[in-house]
């Protein structure tokens, strides 16, 4: 085909920016010419009678214009367009209309989704879900007819937080299982509302499957060995969707095992297996174009087929019912699938089913009833209520952390606070994120704490960011902006240093600062033609106000431009900053860049040193700007604090003992030498509109500190593998499997209170374990705990994790009093995925039941035995899968074909094992089903005990042309007896489909 696709949002050079009043807003599309009743309309004929209707009526023309992301009205049966994907991932954030990018301004912002689960509290997530369903209605209420503001939401995201590192941690809830079922199942049911016909709106999960990285998203081959697909990342999908928690999925960027998400087999099979519902799926934004451009970019294109017309139909076989593809256009994906269906790729059947699963959602949201079903009347008067606002504090509140109280430095007394410093680069300011709307009010650290204090005290902000001058080393005249809130494109300009010439230097880690002019007190970007000081904080796609200041050996300076689209391969101009002819700053190259001597005129750690000094107390705000530090596309380099922010604390510190330090971030991070130091630390998440009242209820003793991390929290990068490696079993990755000691553990969450646990009892007779434990607030106030139950599974044939939650309960308890708390889980969670048969199972075992506040601190003990399967012995008499083994090295896993099926790749020295293989039948042969795309042979060994051990017999394996053309070959092997680990080396270049001996 000789269209071609455009690039999605995450590749446009530039996202437009719209704030969307409500009060401008066109209004209702006029009501379709009355008409008569048609069955798909009415509301009392069943789910399946009306989209069997409806489908009925559409033309074959109709039926494939609703594959596409806008799907168009149609008039003649009185339906209005449909768009999917508004994006709430922490309440209503934005939509879109084309390229343009329209963010809600008038809703509820709460913490970010890692905050959220913090609170590890379901019933409060639940609310949250509910008010976000709730201001989504309110804003669909003001559609024209583009319905823009769609009620497909694109939430919750629930790959799980394996890596610290991730740029979009702030998305995801944790790195177990269990804990990000349990949020995401309680927002997306929040959200979904509590009719049991109807839908409020229609949550889909994001993303499937193992999408956690962000370097090369798109062209990332995950590894994902059967363990861990089926233990791990698939268990973040299947128990929400088994619960009815979503309405569908959104297929990945990344490839698992070989082949794209985009065309994973599971989309069409294993994920609506989980489920008696039908799901709605839908690509990723622009995926279709990944999988089938013709570009070259490696961060991009995967080339998996040669055209559209190929990749289009393989995505709908492989189960996506919508495609996120060149934003408004559909005729690319229309005229693919008509192409498709022309050419018997597929059938009308393929997109009738796709069509059945839109049509069905749309009928569950109401739209096609004459009232608009029972959530139809809903408008705007549900947006920013004091309910709503009152729902935000409370949960911003219960996702803070107290990591560490020292001496009970916490809570800060109100009475003694007369004079009070809140200093550090988040003192002053509430960042949203990419996934955030905007906010109609904000609440910042500074303005919490004075409000809680009120007049009697002093309260002083101080960022305490260095405020420099650069001054042109070839002109001596300094850089300069304007002083009005549209500022003005940089120039050399002063002669001295003026209020448009010195800027405020923020140091967010690795290297990036932000430049916030002293004039007018924005920030300085580029645009694309020029530096401009007139942003409100760091924003947009690109970040185009990320800077590096890189010494030089004279001791002057050179800026390196740092915006996000300098990383991409179709930028082209040099990333520094240089003089034009005309004395303005533009982009050139290294050798080009102006070089400037840099004044400092004001230096933060003395502003902040003098604000501390005789400060009754201190409260310094750590953390990120969650548009520069890791986020959608981009990875940290590193989970250490930024050297800046630790000098600045350092420096409070000194200067008042009486510091607190609140970390305001996204992810865990390195703060070893200030768990050290600090007498006390809170964490919070970026926690949206009421961040500063929240603080301020948890750092003066009002809300008692309930929060508890969902993450380890390791103590340096060193501690971490390669962020491309997700065996998380063989890497120990993870609480389940890390032996070190971390900074924090999982699970970890002080309280103003003490807890005892009494001692557990079981019962088990049946399906479930339930552990009853009494729970005493030994302290002298009102405190909140999160009392959890690990498992641990004490004989196993494989490796187990060293302990795993299975249930857990937030209580809140008067001082003195005394719950008993009821943890229970099924028999059945303690499945692991058996290699030896391709299915789960619980192994018979004794349990060991751990009831703890944190996977680190386990204050009882119990235990169970529980009857369940012996594995046998290994026959590999059977056909055996070669992505069943026990151990590999240096393999790859590989798509068998394009449409199903995982084999092994091996180059020369790689080998997989299968343990405890039963060889007492005596075998004399093997037979393999292999591949070889280059020409030649190559060898496959069959040895017993290791990679190096006895010599069995050694196969030939051919050319078969292609890396999809397997055939059979056979060989012989020496006869051998007993049970044996059987090791199969691969001597070049080929792929093993599965094997078996033979007599």
């Amino acid at each position: 085909m000789a269209s071609t696709r455009s690039p999605g949002r995450f590749r446009r050079p530039l996202i437009p920016l719209l704030s969307v009043a409500l009060a401008a807003s066109v209004g209702l599309a006029t009501p379709a010419t009355a008409r008569e009743s048609l069955p798909f309309q009415n509301p009392a004929l069943s789910l399946d009678t009306r989209v069997a209707d409806l489908l009925g009526r559409l033309t074959l023309d109709e039926k494939i214009s609703l594959l596409h992301q806008y799907q168009p009205a149609i008039p003649r049966l009185g339906i209005k367009a449909f768009k999917t994907g508004t994006e709430a991932v922490h309440g209503l954030a934005w939509t879109s209309w084309g390229d343009q990018k329209i963010d809600a301004d008038k809703g509820t912002v709460f913490p970010q989704a890692v905050g959220l689960a913090s609170t590890w509290d379901p019933n409060l997530i639940k609310q949250v879900g509910k008010t976000t369903g709730v201001e989504a209605r309110g804003y669909h209420s003001t559609n024209d007819e583009r319905m823009y503001w769609g009620l497909n939401l694109w939430a919750p995201v629930t790959n799980l937080l394996r890596d610290p590192r991730w740029g979009r941690n702030e998305e995801g809830y944790s790195e177990d299982t269990t804990l990000t079922a349990a949020i995401a199942n309680a927002y997306g049911k929040g959200m979904q509302g509590d009719n049991p016909k109807y839908l409020l709106t229609a949550p889909t999960l994001k993303h499937y499957l193992g999408n956690n990285n962000e370097t090369l998203r798109s062209t990332t081959d995950v590894q994902l060995r059967e363990r861990v697909l089926n233990e791990y990342d698939r268990q973040a999908f299947k128990p929400i969707l088994a619960a009815d928690g979503a309405t569908g999925v959104m297929s990945a960027y990344n490839l698992i095992n070989g082949r794209p998400n985009a065309v994973n087999p599971d989309l069409a099979g294993l994920v609506r297996s989980w489920t008696k519902k039908d799901l709605f799926n839908v690509t990723d934004a622009g995926l279709p174009d990944s999988l089938a451009g013709s570009g070259t970019d490696p961060r991009w294109n995967t080339n998996y087929y040669p055209d559209f017309t190929q990749g289009d139909a393989a995505i709908l076989k492989a189960g996506n019912d919508s495609f996120t593809a060149n934003n408004r256009d559909a005729s690319v994906t229309v005229t693919a699938i008509k192409d498709a269906l022309a050419k018997g790729l597929i059938k009308v059947a393929d997109i009738d089913a796709a069509v059945k699963r839109a049509l069905s959602i749309r009928v569950r949201l109401g739209e096609f009833d004459p009232d608009g079903g029972p959530y139809g009347k809903i408008d705007t008067s549900v947006l920013n209520t004091d309910a709503s606002k009152r729902l935000n504090r409370r949960t911003a509140a219960e996702a803070m952390v107290l990591l560490k109280n020292s001496g009970k430095a916490l809570p800060l007394a109100k009475g003694s606070a007369k004079k009070v410093a809140v200093v550090g680069p988040l003192a002053d300011v509430v960042y949203t994120d990419w996934y955030s709307g905007q906010m109609p009010y904000k609440v910042t650290p500074v303005d919490g704490i004075k409000a809680k204090l009120g007049p009697g005290a002093t309260v002083t902000g101080v960022r305490g960011d260095d405020r420099i001058a650069l001054k042109d080393v070839k002109s001596g005249k300094y850089v300069t902006g304007g002083s009005g809130a549209s500022g003005a494109a940089l120039s050399l300009s002063d002669t001295a240093p003026a209020a448009t010439s010195q800027f405020d230097v923020t140091d967010w880690g690795d290297g990036i600062v932000t430049l916030r002019n002293a004039a007018n007190g924005k920030y300085v970007g580029w645009n694309w033609s020029s530096f401009v000081n007139d942003q409100v904080e760091p924003n947009g796609w690109f970040v185009q106000q990320q800077f590096a200041v890189e010494k030089q050996s004279d001791g002057n300076v050179k800026l390196r431009y740092a915006g996000y689209e300098t990383h991409e391969t179709w930028f082209s101009s040099g990333n520094y900053v240089a003089i034009g002819d005309d004395g303005k700053l533009k982009l050139g190259t290294k050798d080009a860049a102006a070089v400037f001597a840099q004044e400092t005129l004001v230096k933060g750690a003395d502003e902040v040193v003098k604000a501390a000094k005789g400060a009754d107390q201190v409260v310094f705000l750590a953390g990120s700007n969650p548009t520069i530090n890791g986020r959608e596309n981009y990875d940290r380099p590193s989970t250490e604090l930024p050297a800046g922010q630790r000098a600045l604390i350092q420096a409070a510190l000194k200067a008042n003992p009486k510091t607190t330090l609140v970390l305001e971030n996204s992810y865990p991070t390195a703060i070893t030498w200030e768990q050290k130091n600090v007498p006390a630390i809170v964490w919070t998440s970026h926690a949206g509109a009421e961040t500063g009242n929240a603080l301020a209820d948890v750092l003066y003793g009002d809300v008692d500190p309930s929060g508890h991390l969902t993450q380890t929290w390791y103590r340096s990068d060193r501690e971490l593998p390669s962020i491309f490696d997700y065996d998380i079993i063989k890497s120990n990755r993870t609480y389940l499997y890390y032996k070190g000691k971390p900074l924090y553990p999982f699970g970890h969450g002080l309280s103003y209170s003490t807890f005892r646990y009494g001692r557990p009892q079981v019962s088990g007779s049946g399906a479930n374990v339930t552990v009853s434990v009494p729970v005493t607030n030994t302290g002298k106030v009102a405190g909140s705990d999160v009392v959890q139950l690990y498992t641990h599974q004490r004989a196993s044939r494989v490796k187990q994790p060293l302990k795993q939650l299975r249930a857990f309960q937030k209580v809140h308890l008067a001082a003195g009093k005394t719950t008993t708390v009821r943890l229970t889980f099924a028999k059945a969670d303690l499945a692991h995925w058996d290699v030896t048969r391709g299915k789960e199972i619980v192994e018979s075992s004794t349990y060991d039941l751990l009831v703890g506040a944190s996977a680190g601190d386990i204050r009882q003990r119990a235990s169970i035995k529980v009857n369940g399967e012996r594995v046998p012995a290994r026959d590999l008499s059977k056909a055996t899968l070669a992505v069943n083994f026990d151990d590999y090295s240096k393999v790859k896993l590989v798509d068998e074909s394009k449409a199903s099926g995982t084999a092994v790749g091996g180059v020369a020295g790689a080998w997989i094992s299968f343990a405890d293989a039963d060889l007492r039948s005596g075998p004399t042969g093997i037979k393999a089903r292999v591949a070889k795309a280059g020409a030649g042979t190559a060898t496959i060994q069959v040895r017993a005990g290791g990679p190096g051990g006895r010599l069995l017999g050694t196969l030939t394996v051919p050319s078969t042309g292609d890396k999809y053309t397997y055939q059979d070959i056979t060989g012989k092997i020496a006869q051998a007896s007993g049970r044996t680990d059987v090791y199969l080396v691969f001597g070049g270049d080929v792929r093993l489909s599965s094997f078996s001996f033979t007599k």
